[in-house]
């Protein structure tokens, strides 16, 4: 076990590196980078201060001059303000070394370290995250079981039609019809955000039903779809186990439908759905959803990577892509050594 562990994470370190240099290669060629979109803002300034044939003033402002654009020497002043005065290969390296001492760097136009960002995007993510985490197992865990139990029946099929449809509609859609129908025509529901404006005047039960208030719309756009999978595959499993011949024997010594299914099916059933907790579990910490980010106003990680990409804010795009690589790597170990927790007789050799 010890081998295979050392192994997994001497592994991980040719598996981090050739995201991070992909990543970093790629970005060499994208255009509208920092420097270029931090010069057209300033244009932007300068024009709407007075016009394209205005200078900034004296003390190193900008010194744009219509046509001409910025002077070499301030041009060199940005290039340096943000790293790219060096060759790619020397600040691919440089990065590897700041990762290393997990330092993630800092943002280029948020001025905040990507540490500080991550954390204040956070509580949104988990928010969303493990709501949906909780609620998609608790329901799709016993209505697998139950789906398995009455194969074939009526409630199977109302069931899987059911499941099928709410798989079908994507969760941007469904949370535009539930921000139009409970939040705007009956007004039921916020329209925006996790918290009202006077959340630091409630009470402690009035900010629990508060943001209960306001997270009940997004989570059910998110959740509507997220336990189909689940619950297919828990029928399945547990209709795999019943079929087999320890289950005719465990019923021809004389035991309960309810002890055969509870006592020998469940456990053998869960391997797959078990061991997937982990990376579910993790997951829902950083798996932000951008569109109902953005849909509900909601500010988490899902829309900061976005924005991110947009602005071209590499520190953030890198940053953020090393520790989210570096969770699912170590995710993805735990997941393997849950199979020999559930069971035993699993060996890695």
């Amino acid at each position: 076990m010890f081998a295979y562990i050392l192994k997994r994470f001497l592994l991980m370190i040719p598996t981090l590196l050739g995201v991070l240099l992909l990543t970093f290669v790629v970005i060499q060629f994208v255009p509208g980078g920092p420097v270029e979109q931090y010069l057209a803002e300033s244009k932007a300034g300068v024009q709407g201060m007075g016009g394209g044939d205005s200078g900034a003033g004296e003390g190193g402002g900008l010194a744009y001059r219509g046509a001409q654009g910025v002077d070499k020497q301030r041009l060199e002043q940005i290039k340096k303000l943000y790293g790219f005065d060096k060759p790619a290969h020397e600040r691919f390296f440089q990065m590897l070394g700041q990762f290393a001492r997990f330092d993630l760097g800092r943002s280029f136009f948020q001025n905040k370290d990507v540490w500080a960002l991550v954390k204040e995007k956070l509580p949104v993510s988990i928010s969303l995250g493990l709501w949906t985490f909780f609620i998609s197992y608790l329901v799709a865990v016993p209505l697998g079981v139950a789906k398995a139990v009455r194969a074939g029946s009526r409630f199977d099929f109302v069931t899987t039609l059911i499941i099928l449809v709410g798989y079908a509609i994507p969760g941007f859609v469904l949370g535009v019809a539930l921000l139009v129908i409970f939040g705007g025509q009956l007004q039921w529901f916020p329209l925006r955000g996790l918290t009202s404006p006077n959340w630091d005047e409630l009470s402690l039960m009035g900010k629990v039903t508060d943001y209960l208030w306001h997270i009940t719309l997004p989570i059910t756009a998110m959740v509507a779809g997220s336990f189909a999978v689940t619950a297919m595959l828990t029928k399945n499993a547990f209709l795999e186990e019943i079929r087999k011949q320890y289950v005719l024997t465990a019923r021809a010594k004389g035991l309960s439908e309810k002890q055969v299914l509870w006592k020998h099916v469940f456990r053998n059933a869960l391997i797959p759905i078990i061991t997937g907790f982990p990376a579910a579990f993790i997951g829902a910490f950083f798996a932000g959803s951008l569109l109902i980010e953005t849909l509900f106003s909601l500010d988490g990680l899902g829309l900061l990577s976005y924005e991110s990409v947009i602005r071209r804010d590499y520190p953030v795009v890198l940053g953020t892509l090393y520790l989210f690589t570096l969770i699912g790597l170590v995710t993805k170990l735990v997941s393997d050594l849950c199979y020999v927790w559930v069971d035993p007789r699993v060996k890695f050799d």
